[in-house]
């Protein structure tokens, strides 16, 4: 306990920055737990599709989406969802939404979009579509 005491008093700066990144994480985690937005993975996304019939969101780009996406991906670009011009998802409320980004970071704004605007039940592909290519899922190209 001594060296680590001597050591914060020798790097203050450094002993600092890492009691920031230790909290940092800790309410990073307090957060994921409480929210509503579930962080699931492929496997989980595979079984909520097939056993409750959840539909998979890609928000990415419509170049993205064209070299690769999840089987029956609906296409909904991330302004679509924040002006509430939704395709049709209105009529899938009560239904599992699961949204797939590239990396799993703004699929998390678009799942609040959603949350707001009413939908029960929302998901995020964790890690998005690496995550899922990395598992070496299948993926459907259209073609142009």
């Amino acid at each position: 306990m001594q060296q680590y005491i001597e050591f914060a008093t020798n790097h203050p700066i450094l002993s600092a920055v890492w009691v920031v990144l230790f909290v940092l994480l800790i309410a990073s985690w307090v957060k994921s737990k409480f929210s509503p937005i579930r962080q699931i993975t492929p496997t989980e996304l595979t079984m909520l599709v097939n056993r409750q019939n959840a539909t998979v969101v890609d928000i990415r780009t419509e170049a993205d989406f064209s070299k690769g996406h999840i089987t029956g991906a609906r296409h909904v670009q991330m302004a679509d969802i924040e002006k509430q011009q939704l395709s049709g998802l209105e009529k899938l409320k009560a239904e599992p939404i699961i949204v797939v980004c590239q990396a799993g970071m703004t699929a998390q704004k678009a799942a609040a979009s959603l949350l707001k605007q009413g939908f029960s039940s929302v998901s995020v592909l964790q890690g998005g579509m690496a995550s899922w290519t990395g598992a070496s899922l299948p993926v459907v190209k259209t073609r142009r």
